[in-house]
């Protein structure tokens, strides 16, 4: 999977150097397939995260919407053109967006960003998936893996989802894209959290500052360490509960940056999965499970947060526990036979 996505982001490059469509960076693995354990697997989607950089002569500015539910943050990405005849953006070869006349940009020159793939002056996720999709598939002749696998395009609003085959294994991709926030590890993503999100909202995705979290961890961890087995093993088991994976990840998330590496070896294997489950029944009871990333100021200092997410107020993510007591009873009542 690595190879193929840097072998599309070669052709990335290459294809789009030159033209007003957003630059695409080199894909980074999200979710549990790369971050060393997955709930089936037999059934693995490999999620990647694509960073987007403005092309030349515009300008990414991301805005907090505020509207809508106050456990998401969800941001819109103004597009904005900047002037091109002087200064570090002059190219010979392109005419100023600003400053230029219509009738020969329109005669001389490709449309701009606004034109194409934002919705009034803001980036479209749905029109910007549509283009991602023409796209991987346009290239997907040029790389190497097309003389041995199949591709097929999976429907998808949102993201770019297909799959791999070779008539002995199947490989389910799906590529979301999205802009990063200042320097640091959270992103704006394409990645919806809700039934249905507008088409110009990004929400924000914590999921690369997860991946960098399990990557801290497996560099200070024993060779024998259980961490991954504990996660996997409870997201295995209580599939078909109303515990989601998430919700798990996050329990196993926390008591990982609580309790020192060295005590989740084998040995150790017992304890921890007890830990597991009375840190469950405590969030259970108390209706509350505090999100991973925001807010959390315990995170290894390798992980770069903007200073709203880092100093922010966290969120619960058990609140719907607190707001309807018939959830409440369920989730115990299914703590109990789990």
């Amino acid at each position: 999977i690595t190879n193929l996505m840097d072998n599309y982001s070669f052709f990335f490059y290459h294809v789009l150097s030159n033209s007003f469509y957003p630059v695409l960076q080199r894909a980074i693995g999200v979710g549990s397939a790369f971050e060393g354990w997955s709930p089936r697997e037999q059934d693995v989607v490999y999620r990647v995260l694509i960073p987007m950089t403005p092309p030349r002569g515009h300008s990414f500015h991301l805005e907090l919407d505020s509207a809508g539910q106050r456990q998401v943050r969800n941001f819109r990405v103004r597009v904005q053109l900047e002037c091109t005849c002087t200064g570090e953006q002059q190219a010979e070869d392109m005419l100023c967006f600003l400053h230029h006349p219509e009738e020969e940009l329109r005669r001389n020159q490709d449309p701009s960003l606004l034109d194409t793939l934002c919705t009034g002056s803001y980036l479209d996720v749905q029109k910007t998936a549509r283009w991602f999709c023409q796209l991987v598939r346009a290239i997907w002749p040029a790389l190497p893996q097309s003389h041995n696998w199949h591709l097929v395009l999976l429907p998808s609003t949102r993201s770019c989802q297909f799959k791999v085959t070779n008539g002995r294994e199947s490989f389910r991709i799906e590529m979301l894209f999205g802009v990063r926030r200042e320097d640091s590890a959270i992103f704006v993503s394409s990645q919806t959290r809700e039934a249905y999100t507008a088409s110009t909202i990004w929400p924000e995705s914590y999921a690369v500052a997860e991946v960098e979290f399990f990557k801290h961890i497996a560099s200070q961890a024993p060779p024998d360490s259980l961490h991954l087995k504990c996660l996997q093993f409870f997201t295995r088991l209580q599939l078909g509960f109303g515990f989601s994976t998430y919700t798990m990840k996050t329990i196993v998330m926390h008591l990982l940056n609580v309790t020192p590496v060295t005590s989740w070896r084998r040995r150790d294997l017992l304890e921890r999965l007890q830990d597991v489950m009375d840190s469950l029944r405590l969030c259970v009871r108390t209706k509350r499970l505090n999100h991973f990333i925001v807010g959390n100021q315990r995170l290894p200092q390798d992980i770069n947060l903007p200073p709203d997410v880092l100093m922010g107020e966290t969120y619960n993510l058990l609140h719907n526990l607190a707001q309807e007591p018939h959830a409440h009873s369920q989730a115990i009542h299914e703590y109990l036979v789990l």
